[in-house]
């Protein structure tokens, strides 16, 4: 066999082991896919765990897993912590982020809500302290930043902003009553590559922002897609220019409109949520300048409602959203409504997860439901854990990682 196709064929067999790591928030290409295959679908708190550890703390961080390793960051009394616990459910380092600060909204988020993004060699993560932190995954502390550098965290229920990494840079919106930018990190030393002032609407609660920045890869691209204070906007990498902004997302110009979910980011497609009543805007990025709106012929639909906190997700030509139980389906190509029906109560805070043909939505009462992906309904399980889950679960080496607000739990073979 020739020398380059020998290559060829060890580089297309190494694929999947790649794509067992969820690096960061929304896996491996931030859609909330995973190429695992035979992912459980039916567990309980006896049924289908390998293991289950107790945290110090509440958190809503969602784990990022890289080969043995799972980062996650949780509250421990008024500190906040970074954890390395192995694939085997035993703790391997911990450090601290400092003091916990404002914790958010009641039972709503806190300074462990930002979930980590890992290479394999480094992990990054943001507390709700303002401190933007790289450790070495052994445990070993590279640079720290506060982003209260710039400005004093003005916002109502606390800073819960992920930080996306894409090649040497990472990503950031911060955007409170007293700062609307975004900004780029040198990812090895935390030098600040360029900052762009990102303005909005800005009336009352609107630049409150609780959703995170993502990276648009298609063709024109890359682009920073930042959303918040009433719009959503793609920038340029090298400088933060802006280069198209959604518009009409706070049709009413409500001053108590503040974006928690966070925008479905595909090569052919953005999906943008807004809030409450507003509506839910799918364009085609490839090109797009300006303003997009129903006159912007890169804008293919605007559908009547949106999810709140839940980032839409896409399987095939389907897209879905996610309310407190409301599991809408609708055409990804016409925004046409396929069908709408409910799923476990209670909030939806963490985000919907896609595997070989199956959906995971997640409840806080600790109920996960099952849903085969299709043009019509059909739940295979509802799965229930005696814990509180805010954070998104992450699929990994033919398990499913779920972090509650007790437990780490590793669902499926041991």
């Amino acid at each position: 066999m020739p020398r380059l196709l020998i290559i060829a064929v060890l580089v297309t067999f190494a694929a999947p082991a790649r794509a067992d790591n969820w690096p960061q928030w929304r896996g491996p290409r931030n859609d909330g896919h995973s190429a695992e295959k035979g992912l459980p679908t039916e567990w309980s708190a006896e049924k289908n765990v390998a293991w289950k550890l107790k945290l110090p703390g509440r958190g809503s961080s969602t784990p990022a897993v890289w080969g043995n390793d799972i980062f996650i960051t949780s509250l421990d009394g008024d500190d906040t912590l970074l954890m390395c616990v192995g694939t085997d459910g035993k703790e391997k380092w911990k450090a601290s982020l400092g003091a916990a600060g404002k914790a958010g909204r009641g039972d709503e988020g806190n300074a462990a809500s930002a979930s980590c993004s890992t290479d394999g060699k480094h992990v990054w993560t943001f507390a709700g302290n303002g401190n933007l932190v790289c450790y070495t995954v052994t445990g070993k502390e590279v640079w720290t930043k506060n982003l209260q550098d710039y400005g004093k965290f003005g916002i109502q229920f606390g800073c819960h902003w992920t930080p996306v990494l894409y090649k040497d840079a990472l990503y950031l919106q911060v955007m409170h009553r007293n700062a609307q930018i975004v900004v780029a990190f040198e990812a090895a030393t935390g030098k600040e590559l360029w900052k762009q002032n990102r303005p909005g609407y800005g009336k009352g609660e609107s630049p409150d922002t609780y959703s995170s920045p993502f990276i648009w890869v298609g063709q024109g691209g890359p682009l920073l897609v930042a959303h918040g204070n009433d719009y959503c906007t793609g920038h340029k990498l090298d400088t933060g220019e802006e280069v198209w902004r959604v518009q009409g997302l706070n049709p009413t110009t409500n001053g108590a409109w503040r974006f928690v979910s966070s925008p479905l980011v595909l090569p052919d497609l953005i999906v943008v949520p807004s809030c409450k009543s507003g509506p839910t805007v799918a364009f085609n990025p490839v090109g797009a300048k300006g303003n997009i709106d129903p006159d912007n012929k890169a804008e293919l639909w605007r559908f009547k409602s949106t999810p709140d906190v839940v980032s839409p997700i896409r399987v095939g030509d389907i897209v879905y959203l996610s309310a407190d139980g409301p599991f809408t389906a609708v055409n990804a190509k016409t925004g046409e409504q396929l069908y709408r029906q409910n799923l476990s109560g209670g909030k939806h805070r963490a985000n919907m997860i896609a595997a070989d043909g199956k959906i995971y939505v997640t409840s806080t009462t600790g109920a996960i439901d099952v849903v085969q992906a299709g043009n019509t309904f059909k739940k295979l399980a509802t799965n229930t854990l005696p814990d509180t889950l805010y954070a998104t679960p992450a699929p990994s080496g033919g398990r499913l990682y779920v972090r509650g607000w007790n437990y780490l739990w590793a669902i499926g073979t041991k």
